[in-house]
């Protein structure tokens, strides 16, 4: 039995927990991460689900993606998930969600990082995982409108790559004097 940390929508831990499966509560949230792992020459490392596991099976997907288990913090769950999904370790302790999404019960943390990695070093997670590539935003664009894609808003796809370059809301200094 799997358990999530319940939060606040300020984001605060509650000190209560959900049993994985079950609807997230009325008034409580829960915590979702995302790793989208960039190449030095800018392609998406993407992961394919297994055609057995449950929710957009056989679809690929951004690197990884899991839920933040009870006393996971946004970065451990992140860490956590890279691993078990591709074998990879990470080290985050320095690292912010590079996005942070809400929705209806919960908050997406996504963290963007640039790693050269050899998809055929990695040590795929049979449960989860049947096969990594890499692949360009143009690719990963025509992939959701061929339905073989999970199908993220075609727009935050757009943002995750545009950011993997860009850590700031502003495009440019403001070089204007006060």
């Amino acid at each position: 039995m799997e358990l999530f940390d319940l939060y606040t929508a300020d984001r605060v831990k509650t000190g209560r927990t959900m049993v994985r499966g079950e609807p997230t509560p009325e008034g409580f949230y829960r915590l979702v991460i995302h790793v989208c792992i960039f190449s030095p020459e800018g392609k998406m490392l993407i992961q394919q689900r297994q055609p057995f596991k449950k929710g957009w099976s056989n679809l690929w997907d951004i690197t990884v993606g899991g839920c933040a288990v009870a006393g996971d913090s946004s970065r451990t769950a992140a860490e956590r998930e890279t691993r078990e999904e591709l074998g990879l370790d990470i080290d985050l302790s320095d690292v912010r969600p590079t996005i942070t999404i809400h929705w209806e019960n919960g908050f997406d943390d996504y963290y963007v990082l640039t790693r050269p990695v050899d998809p055929e070093s990695l040590h795929l997670q049979y449960e989860e995982v049947q096969a990594v590539r890499w692949a360009g935003r143009e690719e990963i664009l025509q992939m959701i409108d061929d339905g073989e894609f999970i199908p993220y808003e075609k727009s935050l796809i757009e943002l995750l790559f545009f950011r993997r370059d860009h850590r700031g809301a502003h495009t440019r200094n403001d070089t204007g004097s006060k």
